[in-house]
């Protein structure tokens, strides 16, 4: 017997491919399952609803909105968020488990997530440990940052701590995927860059995209993983390039 119920709470559209995964790695460990999808176009839903889980419909309107009003949802007050894409590991999954006997201590817990790019597991470029703030007491806090780099934000004073096991991230299907992403997730932060003053978006303009990429490639050992570590960080030094240069077009010009 539990002394503590947990609702697991994913974000989902067109996931298909992955969400049966999600899903059968958190059965054991919750009491419901929410799904809540943007009216995905493939069998998304139909596969989540037959694994269990509730699947509301609702808008997207930015990860950080989204995961907000997803968490409202849950019956729970203890809530584990996943993306559809991710995994809870065995022995993550047991690290919940021995939590729920006792009791959940903490407002907050953190675990790690390992990435993947294809079958490979990426620990270089600051990948991993990629620390998320992903089970926590839904009534203390609210999902933050800047999209699509959302995180749960807890005020300061709460305490937390970090669960054993890692999250399954199944984050690229190859590297051609990650170079893509990099400009797509410059593109969807550089509305939020427009507000900054033009002094600052010019001078991270300029100073962003090769600090980045130094430090994944140097400092964050992407060296030492050849020419998936060298891609990633040319992706990530995209991401700023493309998030600075267009948030700039978008203060001067309104589009």
């Amino acid at each position: 017997m539990f002394k503590t119920k947990l609702s697991i709470v994913i974000i989902t559209y067109n996931e298909e491919k992955l969400i049966s995964k999600c899903i059968g790695s958190v059965r054991q460990i919750a009491d419901e399952i929410i799904v809540v999808d943007s009216y995905s176009k493939d069998r998304t839903v139909e596969i989540a609803e037959n694994l269990g889980a509730t699947v509301i419909p609702h808008k997207f309107e930015g990860h950080i909105q989204q995961k907000n009003w997803a968490k409202d949802q849950s019956q729970y007050d203890f809530v584990l968020s996943l993306d559809a894409d991710e995994v809870v590991s065995d022995e993550l999954a047991q690290s919940i488990l021995e939590v729920k006997q006792i009791g959940f201590n903490f407002p907050g817990y953190y675990v790690n997530r390992l990435n993947y790019i294809g079958n490979k597991p990426i620990k270089t470029n600051g990948w991993y440990p990629d620390s998320k703030l992903r089970l926590w007491n839904k009534n203390l806090g609210k999902w933050g940052g800047t999209n699509p780099h959302d995180k749960f934000l807890l005020p300061l004073g709460y305490s937390k701590t970090t669960l054993k096991g890692d999250l399954i991230h199944y984050s690229y299907v190859n590297l051609k995927e990650v170079w893509l992403k990099g400009k797509q997730y410059g593109l969807l932060a550089a509305p939020y860059i427009s507000k900054i003053s033009t002094f600052s978006i010019l001078a991270q303009m300029f100073s962003s995209p090769i600090l980045r990429w130094f430090k994944s490639y140097f400092i964050r050992g992407g060296i030492i993983n050849g020419w998936t570590g060298f891609v990633i960080a040319m992706a990530q030094s995209r991401e700023a390039w493309v998030k600075y240069s267009r948030g700039l077009t978008i203060r001067l010009f309104g589009k």
